[in-house]
């Protein structure tokens, strides 16, 4: 996969913007009014962005109001396809082949390079947005008339807090892997790697005192963080030579991805296959061998005991 349109002559990775950033409101008259059965989740289990909207559809109960198909894990110079095989499928809604079609019928002009999670308008014919941020803030909020879950993962007492955190979560941790791994300078890598490590031992530091990184159930920012961590052993250590330090190496860390892996209905929307087959096959400049290694062994059902944290 090409990402040179996203490197810097210094060497850094910068990601590209998300374009299609419409709004779901729970208000009737709106353009973009909450339905039932109107949007529909395009999404890859690879993919840590995507992974945050399938775990926020999930809390909040949302699997019959808003659609879901999976694209196939190995993306080549065409981008991300739907095709039958484990754990993905083709298109029901609009029998696309490919991804990028729901791109060129939202917007003809579009050449940037193409990204899950989308959301897409099944009555419109177009994407309403396919940027992750917003989508979990929409399915956190905008539904609650269709959902029997009373759960906010964005409570208003919090947001400053949920919000500092996510910003120094995802320029250095989120983002920071993808910095680390895709630098094309020795400069650029260091920089990168160091700040990502010199954040994870301030969450490692933040955890030890407290059972998540705001307040006292997991809010938004949890579920931010989660995707990065919980790929972080089998994938972004040794691909994205991000390893300095494993998340298993930090005792507060791996308790914490443990025991959010373990709340109700989360170890379902982890599948290391999709993942491993992804990142392995897919970057070639990265692993020009196409091989998938076969471990890490991780017990993610092991005792936590962070409950004692309160």
């Amino acid at each position: 996969m090409d990402f040179r349109s996203e490197q810097s002559a210094e060497g850094d990775f910068v990601r590209q913007e998300d374009q299609f950033r419409d709004w779901v409101k729970e208000d009737p008259a709106s353009d973009y009014p909450a339905e039932v059965n109107r949007y529909h989740l395009y999404v890859s289990l690879a993919c840590p962005w995507a992974h945050r909207t399938i775990i926020v559809r999930i809390l909040k109960r949302l699997e019959n109001v808003i659609g879901l198909t999976v694209v196939d894990p190995i993306r080549d110079e065409r981008g991300w396809a739907f095709r039958n095989g484990p754990g993905h499928s083709e298109d029901p809604i609009n029998g696309f082949q490919y991804l990028s079609e729901a791109y060129k019928a939202s917007d003809k002009s579009f050449k940037s390079r193409v990204t899950v999670p989308v959301l897409w308008d099944k009555k419109r014919g177009r994407i309403v947005n396919n940027s992750e941020v917003d989508i979990v803030r929409m399915l956190n909020s905008e539904f609650n008339a269709f959902t029997e879950s009373d759960l906010d993962l964005y409570p208003e007492r919090l947001r400053p807090e949920i919000d500092r955190v996510n910003d120094l979560v995802y320029s250095n941790v989120n983002n920071g892997v993808y910095r680390t791994g895709f630098a094309t300078t020795q400069k650029s890598y260091e920089n990168a790697v160091r700040r990502l490590f010199e954040v994870l031992d301030n969450l490692e530091e933040l955890l030890s005192k407290q059972r998540y990184v705001v307040g006292t159930r997991p809010t938004e920012a949890d579920w931010r963080l989660f995707p990065t961590l919980i790929r972080f052993d089998a994938v972004y250590h040794g691909h994205f030579k991000c390893n300095i330090r494993r998340i298993v190496d930090y005792p507060n860390l791996s308790g914490y991805l443990r025991d959010l892996y373990q709340h109700d209905r989360i170890a379902a929307t982890v599948n290391y296959e999709h993942i491993k087959q992804h990142y392995y096959v897919t970057h070639t400049d990265i692993n020009p061998t196409q091989i998938v290694p076969v471990g890490p062994e991780m017990d993610l059902s092991a005792p936590h005991d962070r409950d004692l944290l309160g």
